[in-house]
């Protein structure tokens, strides 16, 4: 468990720093996928599974689609045909790929040997609601403003 720690959180670091330096915003948000990925993976081997598929649905999963048509609205993935076709190519894929199967035969391993070892509690629905309409509540509300805003900014920036 240990090594998957360690390793998902090089991964993390290795694709958020490959994220500052891309010119690509394309494959700025991929290597931004990743490095959520292996930040949910991290969340899982500290034994938080529910936080770590939260991690996965919302941000992975959610955000970045927002991110992805927000780009495409902006028309800022635009570039000349030859260039595109260039970053299309297989040498572009292997840095993310080899990241992310490295981190998908982790996960699987530790899955499946230590799902008879570590026992698993389950949260209810009920309990995360109270805790994010409780003590959490500030944060849920600023969370929501920072995305409304953010929402805002893309219409009035898209708006011709």
């Amino acid at each position: 468990m240990t090594v998957l720690f360690y390793l998902s959180a090089i991964i993390a670091v290795i694709s958020t720093v490959a994220v500052i330096l891309q010119s690509n915003i394309v494959h700025a948000l991929i290597y931004l996928i990743l490095s959520l990925l292996a930040v949910a993976v991290v969340f899982y081997s500290v034994g938080a599974p529910f936080a770590a598929m939260l991690e996965a649905i919302v941000y992975a999963g959610a955000i970045m689609v927002l991110f992805l048509f927000v780009i495409m609205m902006l028309n800022l993935g635009q570039r000349s045909h030859a260039q595109e076709q260039e970053w299309l190519s297989g040498k572009i894929w292997i840095g993310p790929s080899v990241m992310a199967a490295i981190l998908l035969v982790q996960l699987l391993s530790v899955v499946t040997t230590e799902q008879a070892v570590t026992e698993v509690v389950e949260v209810g629905v009920q309990e995360v609601g109270l805790m994010l309409f409780g003590p959490y509540v500030l944060a849920v509300e600023i969370a929501s403003l920072l995305l409304l805003a953010g929402l805002v900014s893309a219409y009035h920036l898209a708006k011709k």
